[in-house]
């Protein structure tokens, strides 16, 4: 069977380094808030281009941490709206509606699968405060129009940037583009713990001081608490783990670029879709998803194949249970579509050529 993310074979490539930093903080007794997430933060803030990075639990609280920080700043309150795209994984949503905001559901662009940002300003009202920017499939979203959009309605840019560490719009990273970013090292991500871990990228102070705040019980001060804060912290282990995996990341990305560019060259079918090429620097390939309309008989064809595929995301926030009744469910038609015909193909760093080659043969041989 061709793995969709051979994780072990992944760490593999980088054990040596990774049994290094583990045991160097096992030998030294300071598991929690120490020299390697100091070390690691200065790092990541580094590699994407902002001032502060704060480590945190997971990439759902990064985003919670932002928004609930402009609560807390006074920059926002409940009830305010933030647009996103309708076709994300839930925790984006999540972090809108756990703060008390309302989340305003925009259609993705059916050719880049990315937020449209044609129909953003339509859902522009006096309470939209914020656009949420999903670099979904690690595709850069960001547009020279959604910017210009944010400084004409004066929306603060947050961006989800969990699937798309590395990736590049005009020279600058994801991560650096809108005023905050949450990131996630979940260990599928192309940046990825061997845990759950997060952080926030931002090069405004104020919002990083209340956020490190707010991820440590709500503390400024040991024993002083400035804010009803949670325990949300990245360990000693993980911010180790990721300061190795850091150095690699860019090298990593090349390599699924690489499997991408056969995908795209390769890959005729016509029952198959594919979602507009974008240039290298603006995707890191986190996932490669594929359009077909008979993709439940793909995947299974697939798998009876020896090639493993996943569906990202089979059902769309506005569907699930948990937010039944919030959303005109007729509204989002094309985000329905792709989550009926998307398929998510094999890629990674370590996926060997006679494996893209056959996945290729087998897609092109579907009837």
């Amino acid at each position: 069977m061709i793995p969709f993310l051979p994780l072990k074979d992944i760490t593999a490539k980088y054990a040596d380094e990774i049994n290094v930093a583990v045991n160097r903080v096992v030998s030294s007794g300071w598991y929690l808030q120490g020299k390697e997430n100091e070390a690691f933060e200065h790092h990541y803030a580094d590699y994407i281009g902002t001032k502060h990075c704060v480590g945190c639990a997971n990439g759902l609280d990064a985003l919670i941490w932002i928004y609930r920080a402009y609560i807390e700043l006074g920059i926002m309150q409940p009830g305010d709206e933030v647009i996103v795209s309708a076709n994300t994984y839930i925790a984006s949503v999540l972090a809108i509606t756990e703060n008390g905001l309302k989340a305003i559901l925009v259609e993705p662009n059916p050719e880049t699968l990315e937020l449209d940002d044609s129909k953003i300003e339509e859902a522009v009202t006096s309470r939209t405060k914020s656009i949420l920017l999903v670099h979904l499939y690690g595709r850069c979203a960001y547009t020279e129009k959604i910017g210009e959009l944010c400084k004409k309605y004066s929306l603060h840019l947050v961006e989800d940037n969990a699937q798309a560490h590395g990736c590049i719009y005009k020279g600058q990273r994801t991560g650096s583009l809108g005023e905050v970013a949450g990131h996630s090292f979940y260990p599928g991500k192309n940046l990825g713990a061997l845990g759950d871990g997060g952080a926030v990228t931002t090069s405004n102070k104020e919002l990083a001081d209340c956020i490190r705040a707010l991820a440590n019980y709500g503390s400024t001060k040991k024993y002083v608490f400035k804010y009803c804060g949670r325990n949300s912290r990245l360990d000693e282990i993980q911010a180790a783990v990721l300061d190795v995996k850091l150095r690699h990341l860019d090298e990593d990305n090349r390599l699924r670029q690489r499997v991408a560019a056969y995908y795209y060259e390769n890959i005729k079918n016509p029952l198959i879709t594919l979602p507009k090429q974008l240039p290298d620097e603006n995707n890191v390939y986190h996932l490669f998803p594929i359009l077909c309309e008979q993709r439940d008989e793909l995947q299974q064809y697939l798998s009876e194949n020896g090639v493993q595929t996943l569906i990202h995301y089979p059902i769309p926030p506005h569907l699930q249970e948990c937010y039944a009744g919030s959303w005109n469910e007729n509204a989002l038609l094309i985000t329905e579509r792709l989550a009926e015909q998307e398929l998510s193909l094999p890629i990674s760093q370590v996926l060997a050529d006679k494996d893209i080659e056959k996945v290729v043969v087998l897609l092109n041989d579907f009837k």
